[in-house]
């Protein structure tokens, strides 16, 4: 199993934002989405229209951990959203197939590595990498990682650490400024 990577420079974010714009609304809702609420793909695939629509808050269960979670929606994502879901039905999926199927993390995945491949970022990245990228400048932000970690539902703030890539940012900072 490789382990995919946060998207550290927040101007190749900005990049992946730019040119999923241009491709489409839904795949660069996908993405924003990810890095602004730090949830799992499976979660973002599994949103309603109702679910989001006007809301402040989004509340879900969490498919992987079964634990509910509820948290503020950013002006960014609101905008976004009040956008994308003009004209839809509540019970719809927020993010449909071009078949008008719920979209799945496998193609989401395609895209968010296609995506991060045409703008030129050369880090391990899968949809994953969305979450962590939310983390890791969630931390760079606040350098709080007691919030993060119950973000995350954590178990440690090491391991926490360890999952955005701090830890790996440490050993290279020390590595690389370390002279005898």
């Amino acid at each position: 199993m490789t382990t995919v990577e946060p998207i550290r420079n927040k101007k190749d974010v900005e990049k992946v934002e730019r040119y999923l714009e241009k491709q489409s609304k839904r795949d660069h809702l996908i993405f924003v989405f990810g890095t602004n609420s730090g949830l799992r793909i499976s979660d973002i695939v599994a949103l309603n229209v109702g679910d989001v629509r006007g809301k402040n808050y989004v509340q879900i269960v969490e498919k992987k951990t079964g634990k509910p979670k509820r948290f503020p929606l950013n002006e960014k994502l609101k905008r976004l959203i009040a956008d994308f879901v003009k004209n839809r039905r509540d019970r719809e999926p927020l993010f449909k197939s071009h078949w008008g199927r719920r979209y799945n993390r496998i193609t989401a995945y395609y895209m968010i590595r296609k995506a991060c491949e045409d703008v030129g970022i050369e880090a391990k990245i899968g949809t994953h990498s969305m979450r962590k990228t939310f983390g890791y400048h969630h931390y760079q932000q606040f350098k709080d990682v007691a919030i993060l970690q119950k973000i995350f539902n954590h178990s440690s703030q090491q391991i926490t650490l360890r999952y955005i890539g701090i830890e790996q940012d440490q050993i290279d900072y020390s590595y690389s400024n370390f002279v005898l």
